[in-house]
């Protein structure tokens, strides 16, 4: 707790002092700043705790600062419950927690221990309530050494719980190892657990560590869990029931000291009715189980999310981009099949390709945008209208497509890429019609 830096703002300078003496007292250094004097470097501290103030010291700039500021760190408060609140709601802030006036250490300690939890740099972003929910169950579960099953769709974050539980529990100075089950060869799965002894197998020319073995102490991140052979399966749960193991081609035990995160994109109780997952492996890996809502469950997430992989990209030297009401509007309507990721993908592309640092909805990727409804033009031949002889199908309808390029390309002014998204056809396509029919040449 001794890099926690805690800003005190507070009108009243003896309060001010008395929470600094305690904010001191616990570890942490304090940082104070009246709400009259010049606010201190951000660089200074990490964390907010805001003394509510009486409505005639809240200034438009003091309020404009903690907004500003907001995103830094956990934010508390104490004093008149009322006061506080209409302070951070005049602020734009939402408070994580309300200590009582006058606090002890107890209450401080409490806070600032889940404070720190959340200072995780894999702590998962999101405000609405399925991810406060997510927040809440990892700082349950991060003291305890209980098997954690993480569940939800590719691209959600299930890696990022899984560190932000590591980091927030007693096993934090000790190695996170992840592994994904899905990736490695079935056969290959047991060398890269467990190790191997040199000569155990053909290829096997020197003794290996396996994943436990460089994770003892730690946790070990069992990622798609749910695509494990069921061979691998039984040798896995014989390490969760008797905490040891032995390298392929040894006959030597070998304890550990391991805690299991798994993870899975699949409906692991569904494999145990089919028979393609353990029941018993199930259960001892679903002891505290985690699932993580899709983003297009939490859409009220994305101007945080988008600002967090903004400013990721740009300190790895990316640039900055800022995405305007149009986009961020096409971005709330899209169906995110690829969840966070997804959205960390494109944030990164379009980083890169709006030079001029602003994209808007027409920037975006043809599949993020909703195009309108296309109109489908009805048949106007009267069946009765069929002359006798019938007619040359195939040449109706090239006239018919012809009529309706030439509609288009006068509507676009000769544009032959605008024609094209008029009519729903690549631009490729339509060149390829073009140079077909000389007739349907641009200004013919």
């Amino acid at each position: 707790m001794k890099e926690l830096a805690v800003l005190i703002l507070d009108a009243d300078a003896n309060r001010a002092r008395e929470v600094a003496a305690t904010v001191e007292a616990a570890g942490a250094r304090a940082v104070c700043f009246d709400a009259d004097g010049t606010p201190p470097d951000a660089k200074a501290w990490s964390l907010m705790l805001i003394g509510a103030p009486e409505p005639d010291l809240v200034t438009e700039e003091l309020l404009h600062w903690v907004n500003a500021h907001r995103g830094r760190g956990p934010l508390a408060a104490y004093g008149d419950q009322r006061m506080a609140e209409i302070f951070c709601r005049s602020a734009r802030v939402r408070i994580d927690a309300m200590l009582p006036w006058p606090f002890g250490r107890r209450d401080l300690d409490a806070w600032l221990g889940g404070a720190e939890t959340r200072r995780s740099r894999h702590w998962p972003i999101g405000e609405t309530r399925g991810m406060r929910r997510i927040h809440r169950l990892i700082e349950q579960v991060a003291a305890f050494d209980t098997s954690v099953l993480v569940t939800g769709e590719s691209g959600t974050g299930k890696e990022l719980v899984a560190r932000a539980i590591h980091e927030a529990s007693p096993r934090r100075d000790a190695p996170f190892v992840p592994i994904n089950c899905g990736a490695i060869p079935a056969e290959l799965l047991e060398s890269e657990l467990f190790g191997h002894e040199k000569g155990a197998f053909t290829g096997a020319i020197s003794a290996r560590q396996g994943r436990f073995e460089i994770a003892e102490g730690g946790t070990l991140f069992l990622d798609e869990i749910g695509d494990m052979s069921l061979p691998m399966q039984v040798k896995l749960l014989r390490v969760l029931q008797e905490r040891s193991f032995e390298r392929v081609g040894s006959n030597q035990t070998r304890r550990c000291d391991v805690r299991i995160i798994a993870a899975t994109h699949r409906d692991l109780e569904g494999l145990v009715e089919e028979g393609g997952f353990r029941e018993d492996l199930f259960y001892r890996l679903n002891v505290f189980p985690i699932e993580v809502p899709p983003l297009r469950e939490r859409l009220d997430d994305l101007p945080l999310l988008i600002e967090e992989m903004v400013r990721r990209n740009e300190a790895e030297g990316r640039g900055r981009i800022h995405l305007d009401d149009s986009a961020m509007q096409a971005l709330r309507e899209y169906g995110w099949p690829g969840n966070v990721r997804e959205l960390s993908n494109l944030i990164e592309r379009m980083t890169i390709l709006c030079e001029n640092g602003v994209a808007s909805a027409a920037d975006l990727p043809a599949r993020y945008r909703r195009e309108p409804e296309r109109a489908v033009l009805k048949p106007g031949v009267d069946p009765d209208a069929l002359p006798e002889n019938g007619i040359d199908l195939r040449a109706h309808l090239q006239s018919i497509e012809a009529e309706l390029i030439r509609a288009a390309l006068e509507r676009s002014g000769g544009t032959v890429a605008e024609a094209a998204r008029l009519l729903g056809l690549r631009r490729t396509t339509l060149i390829e019609k073009l140079r077909r029919n000389d007739s349907l040449a641009v200004g013919a």
